[in-house]
């Protein structure tokens, strides 16, 4: 079974719900037989890639919140990540563009590490003193080596801005063709949707949902003359 999720770097309820779906999955009989993949959505797409801002500033700006409302949220928040076991800064974290997260979180993927990047990212973006946007490329690096890739491929990747752009794209489009209006949004094979940082139980029972209602193997030809078997190969006679 292959469970999609998409999501942003810069939304905190998808780190929250990145950790209850895994507490979910953890917990889930055929866990080893389920593939995850992390697809791409930009919660500000139109943002300049050197429109860097506080996030307080962001969200009283982008939706209309009193900075006292928007301080909250974030304590809110942090206690929804605590109770997660996910470290969270509730002030001083900055917001921007995160086109090329995602360009390298395609590569990542073909290098068969972007579960290790994208926790890497949310760490970094959520838990450290330290701006994932402020730093220019070799901040994104640094945290792609931890991941487990290239240096030199990853700043390749990164210098490029062609690279694994129209992956992206074609996950956006995906997302939209698929209804999703925010994120965390996860698809399980193509059948059921969840959205949002939902309870881990759930993720446990749209997993156990999905997996119950999967297709049986249809066989268009039971065995023939060209197969093996327990008793061994069939020999073409002639």
């Amino acid at each position: 079974m292959r469970v999609e999720i998409w999501s942003d770097i810069a939304c905190p309820w998808c780190y929250v719900g990145k950790a209850r779906f895994e507490k979910a999955l953890e917990a889930f009989a055929h866990r080893d037989e389920v593939e995850v993949v992390h697809r791409s959505f930009e919660l500000d797409p139109g943002r300049a890639k050197g429109d860097i801002q506080p996030v307080i500033t962001m969200l009283t700006r982008k939706y209309g919140m009193s900075e006292a409302q928007a301080r909250a949220g974030e304590e809110t928040l942090g206690v929804q990540a605590a109770a997660e076991g996910l470290a969270y800064r509730t002030s001083g974290r900055d917001h921007g563009n995160t086109f090329d997260m995602h360009r390298l979180l395609h590569f990542a993927k073909e290098q068969g590490r972007q579960d290790e990047l994208i926790q890497i990212l949310y760490r970094a973006n959520f838990a450290e003193e330290r701006s994932v946007f402020s730093e220019g490329y070799e901040r994104l690096v640094e945290l792609a080596v931890e991941a487990g890739l290239d240096a030199d491929a990853a700043r390749k990747v990164l210098a490029d801005p062609a690279a694994y752009a129209d992956e992206v794209r074609a996950d956006e489009r995906e997302a939209a063709e698929l209804g999703a209006g925010g994120v965390p949004f996860f698809v399980l094979d193509r059948t059921y949707g969840v959205s949002g940082a939902q309870p881990a139980e759930v993720f446990t029972q749209a997993l156990t949902q999905a997996w119950g209602e999967r297709p049986p193997l249809q066989s268009v030809e039971d065995g023939g003359p060209e197969a093996c078997g327990p008793d061994g190969c069939a020999v073409p006679q002639h």
